[in-house]
């Protein structure tokens, strides 16, 4: 068969004369001719049959079926090929282009193939469905026993999923070949345990949020809006919690958690968070829960018997998680809970990418800001929940994004509101002023920050006069003078080089503090208006804050023992009338008896401490 002469097509703009799928067509099969897939063929016919693909380059390998010269009768098991509607993937293409190049093949091409047996596949789209294909063993009979069952189509009918069992029994007695392809049975099986839970999810919240069901779930008392996340999260299974920043999304999902335990038998969780936040999820767990609880930490070999471990909670960071994706598989965690999921700057990552391979019947994730203007981070992160709710991307983003003519460049987006509606049952968002009436007096957060090395080492030379000091107190039972405040004195160094090195010497600058606050305040600003006072003891960890600050170009008043007295109302004056003055920066000294009731988020640094 003749190759044909295709012409090249642009990655990054679709051709003004192509739609979008002919564009994304034409783009794998350009992608195709530059692969070197090693293809095996598993069946028994030489054209029309299964083959195994490898990609000697990321080590991977699919399952190619080629039914026809067409496109849509042909599969691959690829991520691909399920998501982007398109009827073909770079490895179909590829397959294609190596049996079209054989011209013994042509005779098979024209002649088509005819499989004599009836088989169930899956149908592949924002919606996928169960699909019958009747073969040429008796079709009659296989016909009249599918009216029961399937619409016209031949698409399986919605309230059937629970007797397409029977329907599956029966038809192997008239055809003793009749298939049923393993993801069309995975996909049934899914379908049956969702439509179980639901009915399980309200017959136990009978009453919604009102249930008594609530009062022994955990070792708190849930808000209403809370009761009603825990609801929907528990009946989606797999789900988004978007709330805003101090909503509770954690006890949401330590509640879901603990039903699906009671109710589905749940044993092995893992939770990925930021590192600052894995002992804040350790120390929640224990609070509002009787389960064990587990960080995972160490060397590779120690964290694969941690993952292996009988606690119920396994709690890594990101960092771990995303090195131990294999060993994290072989745990076979029942609920997998994502935290902070915003913080994967870039989804296009090749680490980010390693997330979407955890496996889990269950997954929760937590972010706390809006996505809705991020639309490649909102469909990587719905992806990560249900990879065909929004679809392909390249079609996701060729409706929603506005796009200069000519250049090509994103000004704009358009039906953003279409977006929600498709999310409404996966997605849980309140803000603060949705659910004001309903939420305490101050919520309080705790993170913890890991130290640098640098960091690490001063604090240990500290840490031995230290305890030399209070070993010889002890023994004596009193310090001289000078001794006290040596002891002073280096319990302060050990305070302050935990902020950063910047604090003792002005001279270097190691420390994880500032990132983390930096992180922590992009996520406020992204999340709407609030205003910020952040408080320290030392001077100079302000300093550092107030370079960030400026940096990021977020207006702030700056405050601190050495500004006059006259002077400071104006500095409150500011903050609290002027909308560009996000945050209020001042040392604890420089803070005593101010009024900042603007604020609505208040940044301790470091806690001050009075020996």
């Amino acid at each position: 068969m003749t190759k044909p002469e295709n012409k090249r097509v642009s990655y990054y703009r679709k051709p003004d004369k192509m739609s979008v799928e002919e564009w994304q067509i034409a783009l794998r099969k350009q992608f195709a001719e530059k692969q070197n897939f090693k293809v095996r063929n598993i069946g028994d016919h030489p054209v029309f049959s299964d083959f195994k693909v490898y990609n000697p380059e990321s080590g991977k390998e699919y399952k190619v079926a080629i039914r026809s010269y067409e496109f849509g009768d042909n599969f691959c098991s690829c991520p691909d090929f399920k998501i982007n509607e398109l009827g073909t993937c770079k490895h179909i293409e590829f397959v294609l282009q190596q049996l079209k190049d054989d011209d013994k093949n042509d005779i098979y091409w024209v002649n088509g193939y005819a499989r004599p047996y009836s088989s169930i596949s899956l149908k592949y789209g924002k919606e996928r469905r169960i699909f019958l294909r009747i073969g040429t063993t008796n079709p009659d009979l296989i016909n009249r026993l599918a009216a029961d069952y399937f619409d016209e189509n031949n698409f399986l009918q919605p309230d059937k999923f629970i007797e397409i069992i029977d329907f599956i029994t029966k038809a192997k007695k008239i055809d003793p070949d009749f298939k049923i392809y393993h993801d069309a049975l995975e996909f049934i099986i899914d379908e049956r345990s969702n439509r179980n839970r639901a009915e399980v999810v309200d017959k136990v919240f009978n009453k919604g949020i009102d249930s008594k069901y609530f009062d022994n779930l955990i070792n708190t008392k849930l808000y209403p809006y809370q009761k009603e996340g825990v609801i929907k999260a528990a009946k989606a299974g797999r789900v988004i919690i978007a709330d805003d920043m101090g909503l509770g999304k954690t006890i949401q999902a330590i509640a879901v958690a603990e039903f699906l335990a009671r109710e589905f038998q749940i044993s092995n969780v893992l939770i990925i968070c930021p590192t600052s936040l894995k002992y804040q999820w350790k120390s929640e767990i224990r609070k509002f829960t009787e389960r064990t609880v587990r960080v995972i930490e160490g060397t590779i070999e120690k964290r694969q018997k941690q993952y292996k471990s009988d606690e119920f909670y396994k709690v890594a960071s990101y960092g771990v998680g995303l090195n131990d994706i294999n060993y994290l598989n072989d745990a076979e965690f029942d609920l997998i809970i994502l935290d902070e999921a915003q913080r994967i700057k870039n989804w296009k990552t090749k680490t980010a990418k390693g997330l979407k391979q955890l496996k889990s019947q269950y997954a929760i994730v937590l972010t706390g800001t809006p996505l809705e203007n991020k639309l490649d981070e909102l469909h990587s992160i719905v992806e990560f929940i249900n990879p065909y709710k929004l679809g392909a991307l390249f079609r996701f983003l060729d409706k929603h994004q506005i796009k200069e003519d000519g250049t090509g460049k994103v000004i704009g987006y358009q039906n953003l509101n279409q977006i929600s509606k498709v999310l409404n049952d996966i997605l849980i968002r309140r803000t603060k002023n949705e659910i004001l009436r309903q939420l305490p007096e101050r919520i309080d957060k705790n993170y913890f920050v890991d130290v640098t090395d640098e960091q690490w080492e001063i604090h240990q030379d500290y840490d031995y006069i230290v305890a030399r000091l209070v070993n010889k107190w002890r023994r004596l039972g009193f310090l001289s003078e000078k001794d006290r405040q040596r002891l002073l004195i280096s319990l302060s160094c050990m305070r302050m080089v935990s902020d950063s090195t910047y604090v003792l010497d002005q001279e270097t600058r190691y420390d994880k503090k500032i990132d983390e606050l930096v992180i922590l305040l992009r996520e406020i600003f992204e999340s709407g208006d609030d205003k910020i006072v952040i408080f320290s003891q030392w001077e100079r960890m302000t300093r550092l804050v107030g370079r960030e600050l400026r940096e990021m170009g977020i207006g702030f008043e700056y405050l601190h023992g050495g500004v006059p007295a006259i002077k400071r109302k104006d500095l409150i004056d500011n903050f609290r009338d002027d909308p560009e003055k996000r945050v209020f920066l001042s040392t604890d000294a420089g803070g005593v008896g101010l009024n900042l009731q603007t604020a609505n988020v208040i940044i301790n640094l470091d806690l001050p401490w009075n020996p």
